[in-house]
């Protein structure tokens, strides 16, 4: 039971007493009007109590602000209208996409809806793609659990969807003398959580990364990996239509009406939906698809971090994932995150992210500040960093709880809603075991059978650029668009652009092809190549190259183009 007494008199001492708390559906909620948004926040975290409360509604006002209303699609159509799924997934990132593709091994009818022109553009596409060892996270946790049980089916994973992913580790430094003396806590906890770990030399450390002075060593956890967050998410996506699911892009969730604490209909842009059980994967708008079906318990408060990449010329100075030793959670004014120097998949390096709180759902602006505030920090750790490596930067925003923590359940209150919310880092690696649980329940609520046809092998689009001279030219023998180069950083070819358009998930637009392919993706992001690539849709779709698109409706690319030609 909520101890609403405890609270008060945190908000109090704070010298928050115009803030109302009360009891709300299990949990706390607070509302009022503050004038600054990280006293909101403050209140947020005051009115944590994992022990006695099911989460902090925080409705908290800030004075003069009206948040600005989420992207919508421009589409309007009733081709949904009347549809009757089995399971409606609200959510296109990784975690819906799994989960979409966990549901197809049952045999029920599956419906994923998502808002934008593709899946995979917010925090499924702004992160690090780190699959997550898991030492930082507290034991016990929900976080903790998905992740060990999520890093444990990647490599089944990359297997059965032809996604690659490589386990560099992920060397943790100290950086003063005394840190040597909580390695015996390190390792237990590595043991509660089922995490391999060992320690490793100043002289050791050296053969992964070049920092002059080191002298104190550190820690290596090599179960650590890298993948490409968007490709795995569209693999995911591409197999669950391959096995019977329909996922429907450019559909936002306007409503939802229940009766009963049953949901009966989910209204969209494109018609109204009848679902027998709905799945909550929406991200930063979690909360509020949370709060139409009824069972609202939780806050999502965006917390933006920016990200940096680095040419693959800086490849060679660090081998491995490396971060600094720091205690990590939330202090003070605010959230801090140590980020790190991230060796990607695709061979560049990754730096950040930063960590900034901010009230806007999809802030992905950067600024000069915040780069320099990332390069700075990650260069003490790799110096051999340099500006000229960088070759574009940008923003995510992580679906962050006052909890800290995953909200990963079957719904006590409304009884055919799932939750798979409050997914922030490391939820690409938790992606896979959240759609274990969220088959498991969906099971139970229909009791489904198992579906015998499921198939889990997805072919990938062919990477000419990594095959063996033979290979290669096989290939091309058959099909000479692989032969044609369209984007000379990343050496795409033609062959792939196309294979991309031909997907078992439609694509249309430059970037959709980006996140399959990486034409655009190199050293000259896209300035040599996008023409290129709008004239091969164009060609393919049948439509006038006016009407490509960079990232959707309203994004047309060719007066872009025709600007940067003059």
């Amino acid at each position: 039971m909520v101890k609403l007494s405890v609270i008060r008199k945190k908000l109090d001492r704070s010298g928050f007493t115009s803030v109302r708390a009360e009891e709300f559906n299990g949990g706390v909620r607070l509302s009022g009007e503050l004038d600054n948004w990280e006293d909101i926040l403050e209140c947020g975290r005051l009115a944590v109590d994992k022990k006695h409360s099911r989460g902090v509604i925080n409705d908290i006002a800030l004075k003069g602000y009206t948040p600005p209303p989420p992207r919508m699609p421009a589409l309007t159509d009733k081709a949904l209208e009347g549809k009757t799924p089995d399971v409606l997934v609200i959510g296109g990132g990784i975690v819906g996409a799994a989960i979409a593709r966990e549901l197809t091994k049952l045999k029920i009818s599956v419906l994923l809806v998502e808002k934008e022109y593709d899946v995979a553009t917010g925090q499924s596409a702004r992160n690090d793609g780190m699959i997550h060892a898991g030492i930082d996270i507290k034991p016990s946790s929900n976080k903790v659990k998905y992740n060990v049980r999520g890093n444990k089916l990647y490599d089944k994973l990359s297997r059965e969807l032809d996604v690659p992913i490589e386990r560099p580790g992920q060397l943790v430094l100290y950086t003063a003398p005394w840190q040597k003396l909580l390695y015996p806590a390190i390792k237990l906890r590595g043991a509660l959580n089922g995490i391999p770990v060992y320690p490793v030399s100043d002289k050791k450390a050296k053969e992964f990364v070049e920092v002059p002075g080191l002298r104190f060593g550190g820690f290596m956890c090599p179960s650590a990996g890298v993948v490409s967050p968007y490709l795995m998410t569209v693999a995911l996506a591409e197999n669950a239509v391959v096995n019977g699911a329909e996922i429907c892009l450019n559909t936002a969730v306007i409503g939802i009406h229940s009766n009963n604490n049953h949901i009966e209909y989910v209204d969209t842009n494109r018609g109204r939906i009848y679902p027998e059980v709905v799945v909550n994967a929406a991200g930063v708008f979690s909360d509020k698809i949370a709060e139409m079906a009824g069972d609202r318990h939780f806050t999502i408060h965006p917390r933006r971090g920016v990200e940096a990449v680095l040419d693959k010329t800086a490849f060679k100075k660090a081998k491995c994932v490396v971060g600094k030793f720091v205690i990590s959670g939330s202090s003070g004014k605010g959230h801090t995150k140590g980020g790190g120097v991230i060796v990607t998949i695709d061979h560049n390096l990754l730096i950040g992210p930063s960590a900034h709180e901010t009230p806007e759902r999809e802030n992905e602006a950067t600024s000069a500040e915040e780069f320099e505030e990332v390069f700075d920090k990650q260069r003490l750790l790799v110096p051999k960093l340099e500006r000229g490596d960088i070759i574009t930067y940008f923003a995510g925003t992580r679906a962050a709880t006052y909890e800290e923590e995953f909200v990963v359940e079957k719904s006590p209150v409304t009884d055919n809603f799932i939750q798979a919310a409050g997914i922030q880092s490391p939820g690409v690696t938790a992606a896979p075991a959240i759609a274990e649980d969220v088959r498991m329940w969906v099971k139970e609520c229909l009791s489904a059978e198992d579906n015998p046809d499921f198939n889990p092998i997805r072919k990938g689009i062919p990477v000419v650029r990594e095959l063996g001279e033979s290979e290669r030219a096989a290939l091309i023998k058959e099909n000479p668009d692989f032969g044609e180069v369209v984007c000379r950083c990343e050496q795409v070819t033609k062959g792939e652009i196309l294979s991309a358009l031909s997907s078992p998930l439609p694509v249309d637009s430059v970037d959709a092809v980006k996140r399959r392919v990486r034409a655009g993706m190199g050293r000259c992001q896209g300035g040599f190549c996008q023409p290129l690539v709008v004239q091969i849709i164009s060609e393919k779709l049948g439509i006038p190259p006016e009407k490509v698109t960079k990232k959707g409706a309203g994004s047309e690319v060719a007066p872009y183009i025709k600007e940067g030609s003059k």
